[in-house]
């Protein structure tokens, strides 16, 4: 792209996580006079050291705040928000404020894919970049899916593919982004307590479109009500996707995926489950059809592809039995969106920290469960909308506690489903390491 020059710039990079130092390594790379700021301490560690030996300047927030040299860029930490005091004062000075995806995309000139959207960024985006392998393209996946996309790019060429997933954080700090496909799964009002109104949100995601051409592509959800508004104000040419609306070019009926007319394959083939990610995997089909994937790769990844770590994923089946790790519904709607999902007799697993929801909302998504087990802060709160369902509730101490109990309860045809409507807080560091737990005890009890 090379939008922005680095080369002899004075950059403060503002946040020492990973995409922080990864930003600060690049910059470096790109002839940057660099200046890292964090709210703590640094963590001494390798790239501490080796940024030290290259003259990079680490001071805390407050010294920060009462230097006189003008910066040429801010680099933040896309967490930060922009009425921090530093973020504040960079915007008085008109210093340009970016984030590490800015860095990256200044020196990459290969063909970019983007994806944005409120839900489904990360199984959509999986879903395309394994359809790109599966057709025997090379492609380099990075951003909010868990990689500084600054940590790949050095590496990549003007041949390579790089598929981005990004936050509507990271994009207000990407103006010049510029993607040859970019993709917009859905907008519902999210971040609020960062963004501030509905309207700055969508504000953020239409940053994806804003700089394209028309000879560049942006795929929308036909069904979101923010497309038209999106058609009206982009360059680029726009594809429209709908899992229902039969004047489109991908779509499902219900029993078939269509592509262009034809019927590529049953939705009973496809291994991903629940209505959420049918409209997934329509928007990923159609990303794929304009990058030049071939039907028969993407109906591979379809019938093989199980889900995304936590996120409703299939782990696997023994002896009849489905095992799935929903760690990551932390929240009431995405476990809504899990017992949804299944038609067959389920044994779900819930509990974590307690926020204060109401989970009795939940009640009218217990029609296939046929047994509880409760644990965590929440626990007697899953057990009262267990038995205002008429279903039998077992509570123990923890996720761990918890499998033996499912495995023994679960014949053929079932399925045991963690999906907590809780963070995970009140018992593990992170929903990550609660789903760890979770599928590392169903390997140890099925001796798998």
């Amino acid at each position: 792209m090379k939008i922005q020059d680095f080369n002899n710039k004075k950059v403060m990079v503002f946040g020492w996580a990973r995409s922080g130092k990864a930003a600060a390594q690049r910059l470096l790379e790109l002839g940057a006079q660099v200046t890292v700021v964090n709210g703590g301490e640094f963590e001494d560690d390798i790239v501490y050291r080796q940024l030290l030996a290259a003259d990079v300047q680490f001071i805390n927030h407050d010294d920060a705040m009462s230097l006189n040299t003008t910066f040429d860029y801010l680099v933040k930490n896309p967490g930060i928000n922009y009425e921090t005091a530093l973020v504040k004062q960079a915007e008085k000075l008109n210093i340009p404020i970016l984030t590490e995806v800015a860095v990256a995309l200044s020196s990459f000139e290969g063909r970019l894919i983007a994806v944005t959207g409120s839900n489904g960024k990360t199984t959509t985006t999986s879903l395309i970049r394994d359809m790109l392998k599966s057709d025997g393209q090379k492609v380099t996946t990075a951003g909010n899916i868990g990689t500084p996309v600054c940590e790949i790019v050095k590496n990549l060429t003007a041949d390579d593919t790089l598929l981005l997933e990004l936050s509507s954080f990271q994009l207000m700090g990407t103006p010049d982004i510029r993607p040859d496909i970019a993709l917009i799964t859905n907008i519902f009002a999210n971040h609020l307590d960062y963004h501030g109104t509905r309207e700055n949100y969508v504000a953020a995601k239409f940053q994806l479109t804003k700089n394209q051409t028309t000879n560049q592509l942006l795929v929308l959800n036909a069904d979101g009500q923010d497309t038209d508004d999106f058609i009206k104000k982009t360059h680029a040419k726009v594809v429209a996707f709908s899992r229902i609306n039969n004047e489109y070019t991908v779509r499902t009926d219900s029993v078939d995926l269509i592509i262009s007319g034809n019927h590529l394959m049953p939705l009973s083939d496809i291994k991903l489950v629940g209505p959420h990610n049918l409209e997934n995997i329509v928007a990923a089909v159609t990303v794929a059809k304009l990058a030049g994937v071939h039907d028969v790769a993407i109906r591979h990844v379809l019938e093989t592809f199980g889900g995304v770590k936590h996120r409703l994923q299939h782990v696997f089946t023994d002896n009849g039995v489905t095992f799935y790790n929903d760690s990551k519904a932390t929240d009431i709607e995405a476990t809504q969106t899990a017992l949804n999902s299944f038609h067959q007799p389920t044994i779900w697993l819930a509990g974590g920290l307690d926020r204060g929801d109401d989970l009795m909302r939940l009640l009218p998504n217990l029609l296939h469960v046929k047994a509880v087990i409760a644990f965590g802060e929440t626990q007697q709160k899953i057990v009262t909308v267990a038995r205002a369902a008429n279903k039998p509730v077992i509570t123990v101490d923890d996720v761990e506690q918890a499998v033996p109990v499912a495995v023994k309860l679960a014949v053929t045809g079932d399925v045991v489903l963690l999906s907590p409507a809780a963070a995970s807080w009140d018992q593990y560091k992170s929903f990550e390491e609660r789903g760890e737990r979770y599928v590392t005890e169903l390997k140890k009890v099925l001796g798998l």
